[in-house]
Order: C-alpha cells, then structure tokens, then sequence
C-alpha cells in the first residue's frame, strides 16, 4: 500500500482538449494514467451567473511528488481560467498497481 499515489480530477471543454493535454501529461511523466470520461454534465456558479455545460472529465493518477509539476503544466496547458483540478490522496489500492503510477509518474532515472 502507498501513500503517495494521488487521483487528480478535471474537467475540460471537450474529448479532444482533453486528449491532447493528458498526452502532453503523460509523456512528460506527470502523470502515470488518465481515464477520458466524456458527456459529464456541470452545473456551477461562474461569475456570478448559474452555468450549465457538457464536459469531459479526466482522472489523472500521479504522485505526490510529482504533482506541483503536474498542476503547473496542467494550469499552464488548460484552457480554462480556472480549471478544476482536485487532487485526492489514495490510501489504498493493488499494491502492484500503485507501484506501477509511482514507476510512471516520475522521470526516468531520478
């Protein structure tokens, strides 16, 4: 079990956004996985208005040490002024399997 494996919701205006970021993501080792969810639909304030749109979520498995530079790519990348991006931590999961986003989520030989 690792406590250093975290989930990493966002949402974005489209698959295709979507796409091209968590690619970006993960070939520069911020992030292990990204799961495309397309058709969520949000309902939100937005300066001072209710907002309803269709969205795409994406869940970004990296580490906690790998995340301030996953956060900072990802706000540098999305297109949004303040995009969602909520991190959780993973307290337990196959331990094979968190091994894996922590071998991933990191730059080689570091």
């Amino acid at each position: 079990m690792s406590e250093r494996v975290v989930l990493v919701y966002s949402t974005f205006p489209d698959v295709d956004t979507a796409r091209i970021i968590a690619h970006q993501l993960i070939s520069e080792h911020h992030a292990a996985c990204a799961n495309i969810i397309p058709g969520v639909e949000s309902i939100y304030r937005w300066q001072n208005q209710i907002e309803q749109s269709n969205e795409t979520l994406v869940l970004f498995k990296t580490t906690t040490t790998a995340y301030p530079a996953f956060q900072e790519t990802l706000t540098n990348l999305h297109p949004y002024d303040v995009p969602e991006i909520i991190c959780v931590a993973v307290n337990q999961g196959l331990p094979a399997y968190l091994r894996w986003v922590e071998d991933n989520a990191k730059i080689p030989n570091r």
